[in-house]
């Protein structure tokens, strides 16, 4: 039989967790001037990027960009109504309305009656809109890779999910922000109080 009386406890040593630390606030969480701002970071990439998509785009293609976004949005998903198109691809209704009939002069578009209600129209590729999509998209394509090339493959698929996220936060506050109406034929004027004097 063991005798247990004289034998200490054993004592268990914890180690001491060093304290988490914080990392500092990043300039784009605690923005102090413009260039800190993440809608104008994102503007300045599209602004560089996007202008060299508008080359290919009017230089080769003779479209504009917001052209080239309908003509790309009609061979993703099909043919739409106006309506739907304009709120896909994220116009306003004179500008879809300006763009789509610039396409349809240029034979890259068709109108066709609706399916079930000939008064209603769906705007679809024509034979030539696919034909110019189909070497314009590559280009554009070949052009974003080029960008994304300065991340790794892991970073690009975390950069996908945190734009997706940012979206719909940006949609969510766009539905429930009371914004005052855009005034663009003024300029945002509205608020200029200008000297009488000057």
């Amino acid at each position: 039989m063991v005798d247990c009386t004289n034998q200490s406890s054993p004592v268990l040593t914890l180690m001491a967790t060093p304290p988490l630390k914080t990392a500092p606030a990043s300039s784009l969480q605690v923005p102090l001037v413009l260039s800190d701002l993440l809608l104008y970071r994102l503007s300045r990439l599209q602004a560089t990027a996007g202008g060299m998509a508008l080359r290919y785009c009017e230089g080769q293609f003779g479209i504009t960009r917001r052209e080239w976004r309908i003509l790309a949005l009609l061979a993703a998903v099909g043919p739409l109504g106006s309506s739907d198109l304009a709120e896909r691809a994220s116009l306003d209704k004179p500008r879809t309305s300006k763009a789509v009939t610039s396409l349809l002069g240029k034979k890259l578009l068709l109108r066709t009656p609706k399916t079930g209600d000939a008064r209603q129209v769906d705007i679809r590729l024509s034979p030539a809109g696919v034909a110019l999509h189909a070497e314009l998209f590559p280009l554009i394509s070949q052009l974003n890779q080029s960008v994304l090339a300065a991340l790794q493959p892991a970073e690009v698929s975390l950069l996908g999910n945190m734009l997706e996220r940012l979206q719909r936060t940006a949609d969510m506050l766009a539905n429930q922000t009371a914004l005052p109406p855009a005034n663009r034929r003024g300029g945002g004027t509205a608020r200029v109080q200008r000297d009488p004097g000057a």
